[in-house]
């Protein structure tokens, strides 16, 4: 879904950056060219000649695959910051019992929009947006409307159900109806899972997915007890529940064995580290996941409690895990946050790498800005220095979507304009402030 921006010629030659493929046939090149051609990667080497191509000057930069951010809640998107403080139960209480009622379609599609742009601009080409404001059948359509709309690729996992109280409708009808109007690429079945509904109904979902070809991610956490007295994965695997479609979302303090289940069945898992740090979750099981032979991806999460951007969240998982037990490098984290999201969602085929045949899904960043010159290691530069504020250009299968640091085809002043006012009649239907001094109860 997704992508638009400025008419791309039918072939590009990005010249003379230094390219980051995160493909180990390719490896990295001081210097190198990348050939666009039809929105496709078609060669990449220390030089390309290709006369007739529109050249694009990469000297300077750095030329890497987009990042996958593989769990996103991008309704939420008009209440960024204020749940800086935000404990896990206030969060709960504050986005889905206070915040979420108000929504109404038109409030969807601006979070949705605005935030998959913001995504876009600090490098993000593909997102799975976990959606979970599912209280209407429109709400859903005017996410998709927006996903749509905005330059990128993007996954639409919809939580239908998640979130919403104790009742457990059949979800059936909508999640057929949603799934005829997208590409079989475009879209995952969010569970409701073992730790948020009757293990019956967690079969259900899986099987309906299953039925009509859809990945599952699931969010399972030790954040305040829920895994108190419950052995979440190991109920699922005893019900035939887990494959290799199946995600896991954070994963804390989930016991070795089951973290064992998990790889024995190909499941894959995506790591939040600021959300999982700052919400008590539990450390971000990057290495314990490694360990098991599952390699994990990165995401964002919420913005209400954490940046959007993924410099930040590999920053902070690497530095997190040096911490624990000095284990892993740079590249290990650029990897997560590339090549093993796109696997996460079944889309290694097609990005994730600088590879010939795949998408030309790709960001160069300013490795002259003085922030990060002069550049000897860019895979650590990245990881260690990076910030949206580097991310001079993307392109989304070969189209341009940000050039020379601004958006194209993006009127985002009156974006902002509308996104305000949608958070304006939110907070004031709800009665709450926007400025912090608002403290969330916990049930």
């Amino acid at each position: 879904m997704g992508m638009h921006g400025s008419a791309h010629p039918t072939r590009t030659l990005v010249r003379g950056g230094m390219v980051v493929s995160m493909d180990p046939a390719v490896g990295d090149l001081p210097r190198g060219d990348v050939l666009i051609e039809n929105g496709r990667i078609a060669a990449v080497a220390a030089t390309v000649d290709a006369a007739d191509a529109e050249v694009v000057d990469a000297r300077g930069k750095i030329v890497m695959p987009g990042f996958v951010d593989t769990h996103r809640h991008t309704w939420q998107t008009a209440f960024r910051g204020i749940g800086a403080d935000w404990t896990f139960d206030q969060y709960r209480v504050a986005m889905h019992g206070t915040l979420r009622p108000h929504y109404q379609p038109e409030d969807v599609y601006l979070g949705n929009l605005l935030g998959r742009i913001e995504a876009l601009a600090s490098g993000v080409t593909t997102m799975l947006d976990w959606f979970h404001c599912a209280d209407r059948p429109e709400n859903a359509d005017a996410a998709i409307q927006a996903l749509r709309e905005a330059p990128g690729h993007s996954v639409f996992c919809y939580g239908a159900g998640v979130g919403g109280g104790a009742d457990e409708p059949d979800i059936a009808p909508e999640i057929t109806r949603v799934r005829s109007q997208l590409p079989d690429d475009g879209m995952v079945l969010g569970l409701r899972g073992p730790l948020m509904s009757t293990m019956d109904a967690t079969a259900a979902d899986v099987a309906l997915a299953r039925e009509l070809g859809l990945r599952v991610s699931v969010h399972v956490h030790g954040a305040t007890g829920w895994h108190t007295g419950r052995r979440p994965i190991a109920e699922m695997r005893d019900r035939g529940l887990l494959d290799d479609r199946t995600t896991f979302v954070h994963g804390n303090g989930i016991s070795d064995d089951q973290v064992a289940m998990m790889a024995d069945a190909g499941c894959s898992v995506t790591i939040s580290p600021d959300v999982e740090l700052k919400m008590g979750f539990g450390w971000p099981e990057t290495g314990r996941m490694l360990a098991a032979g599952i390699r994990p991806s990165l995401s964002i999460d919420d913005c209400p409690s954490a940046g959007g951007d993924m410099f930040a969240t590999m920053r902070t998982a690497f530095a997190v895990q040096r911490g624990l037990d000095g284990g892993l490098t740079a590249r290990d984290f650029v990897e997560f946050a590339t090549v093993d999201g796109a696997r996460t969602c079944g889309l290694d085929a097609r990005t994730g790498s600088v590879t010939v045949g795949k998408d030309a899904d790709l960001i160069l960043l300013d490795a002259e800005d003085p922030s990060v010159f002069p550049v000897g290691n860019p895979v650590g530069t990245i990881v260690a220095a990076g910030h949206p504020g580097l991310v001079d250009s993307v392109f989304v299968a070969g189209r341009a979507v940000k050039r020379d640091g601004r958006l194209l085809g993006v009127d985002l002043p009156a974006l902002r304009a509308r996104l305000l006012e949608s958070r304006e009649r939110i907070a004031a239907a709800a009665g709450i402030a926007v400025d912090g001094s608002w403290t969330p109860p916990t049930r």
